[in-house]
């Protein structure tokens, strides 16, 4: 996808049309472009948390999934835990 299509597509996206965030979130996803999920997730997009959420937990990223579930992301929280858990199973 070239740059000026991005910019397309954000340029939608910002106007409320859900195909172009879902499409930007794949996107996103597929290139793990956190800053992208962190704005779309910011942005109000669950499915944009959701990815973030998975990303963050197959990298390890634990500063992520702590940004996450300080901000009320149930889900981070949970990963958290567990990984958490599994660190004292060790």
């Amino acid at each position: 996808m070239s740059d000026s299509d991005l910019a397309a597509l954000r340029d939608r996206a910002a106007r409320g049309d859900l195909d172009a965030v879902g499409e930007l979130v794949e996107l996103a996803a597929e290139r793990e472009d956190f800053g992208e999920l962190r704005r779309l997730a910011d942005a109000g997009s669950s499915d944009a948390a959701d990815q973030l959420v998975e990303l963050a937990a197959e990298k390890g990223d634990l500063k992520e999934l702590g940004r996450l579930a300080a901000a009320g992301n149930s889900d981070a929280a949970d990963v958290l835990a567990e990984l958490a858990e599994e660190a004292t199973e060790d």
